[in-house]
């Protein structure tokens, strides 16, 4: 979720080459809710275990990272930590959506429109506290570091790739860029196509954004892109009616303080979050410093997690845990800092 940017930047197309050696903070929350969104069956049924628990997030977490990990890049996962008080209003109509889509799901799946269906199964995903303990657990065994934010999970990726702890932030949402992430990854994957919410595919690349590219390419300072970001719609209010971002950039550029851009008659400012408070939550989050670092998968905790928990195939799970013991044993050799 968050603002969207896409109209106005063009990002730069890099290959999997361009991330070696590099570690990257991977915005958690983001990643889970996109393994449950395009990880499902064709009429939009997620993956379940026997007992009926959804396994999406840990087929793609499993699956995803040790694609990286052979393609030497090393992922950094960064869970949300405490909720801001005013991304309540913005998370409770987000998850009224959901449930809205949930019962449009079911209804067209009984009536056999099956691409339609799987459109609004995509948006239906819902991650719960246990799927995200989960996700810990099978990345702690994989031997693969995660953090714990104080707030946003966003902001914390952003700090660390600021200040130099990871290359880069990977994520699918631009609001990275508003809490100062010096460089952004999307598509962190080595797939050419993704589906759509559709059920069509599309095809996709690795891109690279670099904020001061993007803050020269829009000719506006890192305080302008925020004030863009709120014009447009971010995770704690939303867009101003008739504004888009080229609209919202036009806005933007013909001020130089916050004030004077809300009192423009085309800014109708309806969220119950002030802009000033949003302005310095962007500018000013809770983050911490971290330390992390890599260390010995463990097959039979992987094993315990995926095949005897939730029914994942034991011949393919032992046959990618070689792999991943592979890539792990290989990134030692050639790099000492790796584990």
């Amino acid at each position: 979720m968050g603002v969207n940017l896409t109209d106005l930047i063009e990002p730069e197309e890099i290959k999997f080459q361009d991330l070696n050696d590099k570690v990257i903070a991977i915005d958690a929350m983001n990643a889970l809710y996109q393994f449950l969104s395009i990880i499902r069956q064709r009429d939009g049924t997620p993956l379940k275990d026997s007992s009926g628990n959804i396994t999406s997030h840990l087929s793609g977490l499993f699956y995803r990272n040790i694609n990286l990990l052979e393609q030497n890049v090393r992922p950094v996962y960064v869970f949300d930590g405490s909720m801001p008080d005013m991304k309540e209003k913005e998370t409770s109509q987000r998850r009224k959506k959901r449930d809205e889509a949930l019962e449009e799901w079911k209804k067209l799946k009984e009536d056999g429109k099956i691409s339609e269906a799987y459109s609004k199964a995509t948006q239906s995903s819902r991650l719960t506290s246990e799927m995200v303990q989960q996700s810990k657990e099978l990345l702690e065994a994989m031997g693969l570091p995660y953090v714990e934010a104080p707030s946003e999970g966003e902001a914390q990726a952003a700090y660390m790739a600021s200040e130099g702890s990871v290359y880069a932030v990977g994520s699918q949402d631009w609001d990275c860029m508003l809490f100062g992430a010096d460089v952004m990854v999307r598509n962190l994957t080595s797939r050419k196509t993704r589906k759509t919410s559709s059920g069509t595919r599309k095809k996709i690349s690795t891109e690279k954004i670099e904020l001061e590219k993007v803050l020269g390419q829009l000719d506006i300072s890192r305080e302008q892109l925020i004030w863009l970001g709120m014009l447009v719609g971010t995770d704690f209010n939303e867009g101003v009616k008739g504004i888009g971002p080229k609209t919202g950039l036009k806005l933007v550029k013909q001020y130089d303080e916050l004030g004077k851009l809300m009192d423009d008659e085309k800014v109708d400012w309806r969220s119950e979050n002030s802009p000033e408070k949003i302005l310095d939550f962007f500018m000013n989050p809770p983050v911490k410093n971290t330390d992390f670092e890599f260390s010995s998968p463990e097959p039979e905790k992987i094993k315990q997690i995926l095949v005897e928990d939730h029914d994942f195939s034991e011949d393919r799970v032992e046959s990618k845990v070689k792999d991943l013991e592979k890539a792990m044993e290989a990134r030692q050799r050639g790099l000492g800092s790796f584990i």
